[in-house]
Order: structure tokens, then C-alpha cells, then sequence
């Protein structure tokens, strides 16, 4: 039976901050186990977050320069957190920070440079998990659904609210997932906008009142219509929601409250649309910084109603999920199986993907 330890570093459209989980796997007779031994979340300066926000709208030069700098920080962080613990690994997985995101141009980019990333650190690392997928005309997202189905099958649906709301399950024996919509991202946006880092437990939120012209705005929107495999990210999150955001010209405390009411209603949408009719009661696991919010919480479950069961797990998989199934898709990579399926991304085929970097002998 072979076992890994593996560094996986996650870093969300939330521009919250590094996560990082230092976890250990094993296979067994088909089934893979895990446990997440320790982790850290490194918050993002003002300016590192702003040069990660405005990343899209840099030049070609600065952003080579960030992609740089930001794997040399990368490197930094990881080091700094195993010295810390006295562990070593196997290697380092890393999602990076995507700063551009068009698959329907065949784009995408994940920042934080693998080889500086290997020198700073003195891992391996394995990295650059989505460009392959979009060079197979796959939407090189949502990733997270292979780990849904190798860790967390016992249930039926699979929920994370990062930034971004994105849901996975089995269908017809195919694993299906896309990205609904919108999560933390316009919350984050609104409260950054009020000189806070966060709704604290949503009391902001459920303080508001319902805004009916702006809910009717958001649920209206083209996106939803889309079939899927779908995703999006903060291309569309500037284009299309905040300039209804700016239009809006209502208290942040109603802002907060119709966007938590939009979000769980998209979700409720989705996952009706496809829970087993034929099954009294549904299984959800909810997951990402958006299950810690008591308010999208409550709203959520009154939106599902009586035959889904929600569960949201211990703190740590809450917040470090992601960070988790990113070692795993390095397990995978390195294990020469697949870690991207066709069936979530609409690629032309299941892939291998990431690419791998060594320590450079200087």
C-alpha cells in the first residue's frame, strides 16, 4: 500500500489568502483514504491582494513579473510552514491564483511560477492543473469533483461556496459538476467596500432586507441559462455583477441580504433539478468559507427544504477542501491516473494533468 504526504496550496477568487493543508493519503483495495494533519491560512497583504485582483488588467511584462514573484512567495510561505512543523513531504501540490479565465478562447492562467516555486521551497511540485483541459476544449473547471468522488462519495451532492458556488454529483454513473454561480465573491466585494475583511456569521446580511428589482436583476441573468459544463470567475463576477452592485442604490446591509437570497436560490435551483427523484431524502456536503456564514446558511437550508440533508463538515475540511483535493490531483498526476474528468469539463477526453517541476542545483 503506498502512502503520501503532500503540501496542497489553494488560493480562491475570494482573494482571502493562501491555504495550505498538509495531508497524507493512501489507497486501498480501490478506495482512497485521507487525513489532513495540519494546515495555515496566510492572509494576503492590501497590496498583494490588489496586484492578484488587478492581474488581469497588467501587461504581458508585469505579468511575467507577478507570475514570478508570486511563485517566489509561494515558495516562501511553504518553506517557512514546514520548518515550522518539522515535516517534510513527498511534494508540493499548487492550484496557484488564476488571474485569467476564457476557456471559450482557449485562456487560462494560474499564477504562482512551478519552477521558483520548486527552487524557493526545495520541493517538487506539481502544478498548472487546468491548461491542459482547455487544450482539450474542456472548461478547465471545476477541478474539485474528482476529489468529491474519490473521497466523499457517500453523498449525493457535493457543495463548495468559495468565491464562487460550484456543485458536483453522479449522474447516470458520470460524475457532473459546473459552477453555479456566485458565492462570497459579491459578499467580499460589498464589506471590502465598507472597510471590513468580512461578513462576520452573516449579521450584516440578516440585518437587510430583500431588494426585489435587484434580486429579479441577478436571477435573470444569461448565465444561468447556460447548459452545462459551465464555469466562470471574475471576468464575468466585473462585467456583469458589479455593475448592478453600482447601480444599486440601496444600504450594503439590503446588498448583502438579496445577494445571500440570490445565491442559495440558484443553488436550491440546481440541486432540485437533479436530486433523485426516486429518493426520499438527498445527501449535501457544503463546504468553503461560505458554509461558516450563519445567515447564507440558514437562508440555504429554508431554500432546499425538508428533503435534503445538509451537512457541513468539521472546521478544517470547511476551509481547507479545496487546498486538499488539489494534493490529490498531484497523487494522481504523479500516479500517472486521471485527475480532470471529461464528463465535468466537456473536454474531449479524461486527462492527467499538472505539470511537474524539480529543484533546480544551483
Amino acid at each position: 500500500m503506498k502512502h503520501f504526504k503532500v503540501l496542497g496550496l489553494m488560493s480562491g477568487t475570494s482573494l482571502d489568502g493562501l491555504d495550505m493543508a498538509y495531508c497524507h493519503f493512501c489507497e486501498e483495495n480501490g478506495q482512497w483514504k485521507f487525513s489532513i494533519k495540519n494546515t495555515s491560512e496566510i492572509n494576503y497583504s492590501d497590496e498583494m491582494r490588489e496586484h492578484l485582483k488587478n492581474a488581469i488588467h497588467l501587461s504581458e511584462e508585469q505579468h511575467a513579473l507577478l507570475h514570478k514573484d508570486y511563485g517566489i512567495w509561494l515558495g516562501q510561505q511553504t518553506k517557512n510552514f514546514l520548518e515550522e512543523l518539522g515535516e517534510d513531504v513527498d511534494f508540493i501540490a499548487s492550484h496557484g491564483h488564476t488571474s485569467h479565465h476564457r476557456p471559450v478562447d482557449g485562456v487560462t492562467f494560474q499564477l504562482g511560477d512551478g519552477q521558483l516555486l520548486a527552487n524557493t521551497s526545495g520541493k517538487q511540485v506539481v502544478c498548472d492543473f487546468r491548461t491542459k483541459d482547455v487544450s482539450l476544449k474542456g472548461q478547465g473547471a471545476p477541478l474539485v469533483p474528482i476529489g468529491d468522488k474519490l473521497l466523499f462519495h457517500e453523498y449525493d451532492f457535493c457543495l463548495n461556496l468559495g468565491g464562487i458556488s460550484n456543485i458536483s454529483f453522479d449522474k447516470n454513473g458520470e460524475r457532473i459538476a459546473y459552477d453555479i454561480g456566485l458565492a462570497n465573491m459579491p459578499l467580499n466585494y460589498i464589506t471590502h467596500k465598507m472597510g471590513l475583511p468580512y461578513d462576520n456569521n452573516g449579521k450584516l446580511a440578516r440585518s437587510g432586507k430583500l431588494d426585489h428589482n435587484l434580486f429579479t436583476k441577478l436571477n435573470s441573468l444569461e448565465y444561468y441559462q447556460l447548459p452545462h459544463p459551465k464555469s466562470t470567475g471574475y471576468e464575468w463576477f466585473t462585467s456583469e455583477i458589479t455593475p448592478l452592485i453600482k447601480a444599486a442604490k440601496i444600504p450594503n446591509e439590503d446588498l448583502l441580504h438579496t445577494f445571500i437570497h440570490h445565491n442559495c436560490e440558484q443553488i436550491a435551483i440546481s440541486v432540485h433539478q437533479y436530486k433523485n427523484k426516486s429518493k426520499s431524502n438527498s445527501k449535501l456536503l457544503v463546504t468553503g468559507g461560505g458554509a461558516l456564514n450563519q445567515f447564507f446558511m440558514d437562508t440555504l437550508l429554508t431554500k432546499l427544504g425538508s428533503s435534503i440533508e445538509v451537512t457541513i463538515p468539521n472546521k478544517t475540511l470547511v476551509a481547507y477542501k479545496e487546498a486538499l483535493v488539489f494534493a490529490l490531483m498531484g497523487v494522481l498526476r504523479l500516479e500517472g491516473k486521471n485527475n480532470v474528468l471529461k464528463s465535468v469539463t466537456g473536454a474531449t477526453s479524461d486527462s492527467c494533468s499538472g505539470e511537474v517541476f524539480f529543484p533546480e542545483v544551483t
